[in-house]
């Protein structure tokens, strides 16, 4: 019997496989395909090394991201490995800093994950301000805000899940931003569980982005939570140049970023890494003083010299409150007179 069209072929109708402990949504293919009409390109919202995400329409009217990975079947091995670790670890965690997971499809070489639409494209967008849109510019605050969220998400996943997850790839195109410019982090196709206490660490192949890879794991192959927090370390360097993590068009020097930005954080210069789009206002300069050194300690190359993601929590709220304490000092004196 021949199964729906999709305009590149026919889908028999095979059941899909229900992973063990999972409470999402397994959609068919009838549902996939109505959602996003047909994978339409008129709603193809992105392209990736994972496959083409579309803007879907579920039944009751929730807007999706639609995320189709790459029809290459059991050639590629790796796309189903990080395909049902997405679904395992998505399926058990809820947080509002977290894209929220819907379900998937596993159907003949189909493999689909349906996350929340989150309408205000990434992090590295408005950090590029260069799409077609035109992004505004961030201003200091949304920034440390954008910061405290990722870290609260990745707190979440370290501490407050049903078992400790490590993300692996935190970077700036993995956090989408709401209209009120609200940071949730997404993709956890690198994700792993990590290890109990007494082990500390799990050993594993190296997965991530160039420029946010832990150099002890990449020596070590050993993967702790601590991986995530050298991540972040590069993040809150890029949210404070807006840089991307490795500048190949810029000086041998200035290529990767963390590595100039902490150069210039040791010299006493810290406001020379500040986004040159940025007002350089004494709160600002004295905000990227403390988010540097933080960024610093988060990027130590020995994993067990780095904070703990709580401990960013605490440090990002009291440069928050320092930076918004000044601005509102700033603004009594200008009232005074």
């Amino acid at each position: 019997m021949r199964g729906l069209y999709s305009g590149g072929g026919y889908y028999r109708n095979v059941s899909s496989r229900q992973y063990s402990g999972q409470s999402s949504s397994v959609f068919s293919m009838e549902e996939i395909l109505r959602a996003t009409s047909n994978f339409s390109a008129a709603v193809k919202i992105g392209q990736g090394g994972f496959g083409s995400v579309y803007r879907g329409v579920l039944p009751d009217g929730t807007v999706v991201a639609v995320k189709r990975a790459k029809l290459l079947g059991m050639q590629n091995p790796h796309v189903d490995v990080e395909f049902r670790s997405e679904v395992k670890i998505m399926a058990t965690i809820e947080h509002q800093s977290l894209v929220r997971f819907y379900g998937y499809l596993e159907c003949g070489e189909e493999r689909i994950v349906v996350v929340e639409y989150v309408p205000n494209g990434t992090l590295r967008d408005h950090l590029d301000r260069s799409d077609s849109e035109g992004k505004k510019l961030l201003d200091f605050g949304a920034r440390l805000d954008i910061a405290i969220d990722v870290a609260h998400a990745v707190t979440y996943l370290h501490m407050y899940s049903d078992h400790p997850i490590i993300h692996r790839d935190i970077k700036s195109s993995n956090i989408l931003l709401t209209n009120s410019l609200r940071a949730k982090v997404a993709d956890f196709g690198f994700a792993r569980l990590g290890a109990g206490e007494l082990q500390g660490h799990v050993s594993t192949q190296v997965k991530g982005t160039a420029g946010y890879l832990d150099p002890d794991y990449l020596k070590t192959c050993q993967l702790t939570d601590r991986s995530d927090v050298y991540s972040f370390g590069v993040l809150l360097v890029e949210l404070a140049s807006a840089r991307r993590p490795i500048e190949t068009k810029r000086h041998m020097k200035e290529r990767l970023t963390a590595r100039w930005a902490m150069a210039r954080f040791i010299n006493g210069a810290a406001v020379d890494v500040l986004d040159p789009g940025l007002t350089r206002t004494p709160a600002a300069e004295r905000a990227i003083q403390m988010l540097l050194e933080l960024a610093f300690r988060c990027m130590g190359p020995v994993r067990d010299d780095r904070p703990p993601m709580t401990e960013c929590c605490r440090s990002l709220w009291a440069i928050r409150k320092t930076y918004r304490d000044m601005i509102a000092d700033n603004q009594s004196v200008a009232i005074s007179y």
